[in-house]
């Protein structure tokens, strides 16, 4: 197969040696005297702050517990101050998109060197800003490209009670100890040629982990018992790409295990189709062929319906009924639209709503069932994270520092936009009573409202 010459189209994101390599000592406070005074300042102007401490769930992998970016026990901001509604702002190092997850009142966030030669995992308690473990996962004595809109750390890690899983595509995948931060298994061997860098992020289910391998080579997904890291099934894709130029072949989607029928089913978009497997098996249950290439987004369900964004073409937005199947293995479409699709930000469905903003600052709410438009309104900003939402509010945060809320009605309504110092390119996590930003080269804890 022959490598691809250039960049065919822009990456789509979304929305990362040994596993006991070097690792920087744990600590009380951020690494420097510098940086803990300026943690230590913001934790002091946020503490008089108008948002309160409430218990709310965890956030375990991109996009939550249910992978869709909703906790409807939460309460947003109507409005977000950048100054004074920070509780604390911690430093993150080096360079990485990846999401925050929180267990336990533990963040844990991955990021990597700019060449990619250095892979790390940092875990920072969720109270005070305060790391707990920064710790080198893996080492690259020769890293592969990545494209300059891609780190080495785009891949979302996902926690689990005593475990934390963390991948950073074809360069290895790790659980760890959640207590120590020491690697309990690792796999180095599970290959693809991404050719603009790794950034589908693994999920957890029923002991497994699983994750999407869309290559310019090989294209496959794989599944690991996380107990142990031994492989439980892996898959070909088996798709024809109507193409001989291999750039049409990658993909940078997160799979996402819905139930269908009392059945569960995992999705996984790909170039040119998604194919919903058995997460048993990995026996192929449907497939539905929308076209495109660069599919790097995270499925949603609602009302009977899986949402796929297919990263371009003029069903890069499509509806699926999983239940209709013909004889040919093909799912329905039940409705489909190429306009204003985000190609690195998955959508949210509240309701009977679905919300998107598109990589240039447009955001889109439309009708689950039929697709219909309600409106659309640009916001501007480039944006590549995903929303959130307590089921009431939708919380944006855009490319060049823009966090902005709009409700989740079937009329546009702005409720606030503010300017943070840097952008944000990472989704936010909802846990402890908080929304977690992870900016370019900060993590910011910011409470959920008092009523």
């Amino acid at each position: 197969m022959r490598r691809p010459a250039g960049l065919f189209g822009p990456l789509i994101l979304f929305l990362a040696c040994c596993g006991c390599g070097g690792s920087r000592a744990p600590a009380d406070t951020p690494e420097t005297s510098g940086l803990a005074a300026e943690s230590e300042t913001l934790r002091t102007s946020g503490a008089g702050g108008t948002h309160a401490n409430a218990s709310q769930s965890d956030w375990t992998m991109f996009r939550g517990g249910d992978g869709n970016g909703l906790v409807e026990s939460a309460n947003l901001p109507v409005d977000i101050n950048a100054d004074s509604d920070v509780v604390w702002r911690t430093p993150v190092h080096g360079r990485g998109w990846s999401s925050p997850v929180v267990l336990e009142g533990t963040i844990w966030l991955t990021t990597a060197t700019e060449d990619g030669r250095s892979m790390s995992v940092l875990a920072i308690d969720a109270t005070d800003g305060t790391v707990i473990h920064d710790r080198v996962v893996f080492e690259n004595e020769s890293p592969n490209f990545s494209h300059p809109t891609n780190t080495y750390a785009s891949c979302s890690p996902v926690v689990e009670s005593g475990r934390v899983y963390v991948h950073f595509g074809r360069y290895g995948t790790a659980c760890l100890d959640s207590k120590s931060a020491e690697t309990l298994w690792e796999r180095r061997d599970i290959l693809y040629d991404d050719f603009r860098g790794p950034a589908s992020s693994p999920i957890l289910q029923d002991g497994r982990l699983y994750f999407s391998c869309d290559g310019v080579d090989v294209q496959y997904v794989i599944c690991l018992d996380a107990r142990t890291g031994e492989t439980a099934w892996k898959v070909d894709r088996r798709i024809d790409y109507e193409s001989d130029n291999p750039d049409r072949y990658k993909a940078y989607s997160t799979p996402a295990i819905f139930e269908v029928d009392g059945r569960l089913q995992l999705v996984s978009p790909a170039a040119m189709e998604t194919v919903a497997y058995d997460p048993k098996s990995g026996d192929e249950l449907w497939r539905v062929r929308h076209g495109g290439m660069n599919a790097g987004l995270r499925p949603v369900m609602a009302k009977g319906l899986i949402m796929v964004t297919a990263g371009d073409g003029g069903t890069s937005l499509v509806a699926i009924d999983p239940t209709e199947i013909d004889s040919d293995g093909y799912a329905k479409v039940v409705w489909s639209n190429g306009r204003m699709v985000p190609k690195r930000s998955s959508p949210i469905v509240v309701g009977e709503l679905l919300l998107m903003v598109s990589d240039d600052g447009i955001v889109t709410c439309r009708d689950v069932i039929s697709g219909e438009e309600f409106w659309k309104e640009r916001i501007r900003d480039d944006f590549w994270s995903s929303p959130v939402s307590d089921g009431e509010r939708v919380l944006l945060c855009g490319k060049d520092g823009t966090v902005a809320v709009v409700a989740a009605e079937r009329e546009y309504e702005l409720l606030s936009k503010t300017q943070f110092p840097e952008g944000f390119n990472a989704t936010p996590a909802i846990a402890d009573g908080a929304i977690f930003l992870r900016s370019i080269s900060h993590l910011y804890r910011i409470n959920q409202a008092t009523e």
